[in-house]
């Protein structure tokens, strides 16, 4: 019965953890990501309402 047992590979054959090797200069906290974004989104918004008139085509 061992006889038939059946070698399987790694489950993490293969992956490479590259988050360990490179430190970045720039770390944001994801709470600062979603305020940049929320803050974008803002003013994307406000521009397309009022931006024409801000830039003096309306």
């Amino acid at each position: 019965m061992a006889k038939d047992k059946v070698n399987m590979p790694a489950s993490t054959a293969g992956l490479t953890r590259y988050f360990d090797d490179v430190k970045s200069k720039l770390e944001f906290k994801p709470g600062h990501v979603i305020i940049m974004a929320i803050i974008i989104m803002l003013i994307t918004i406000i521009l397309h309402m009022y931006g024409s008139s801000l830039i003096g085509l309306g």
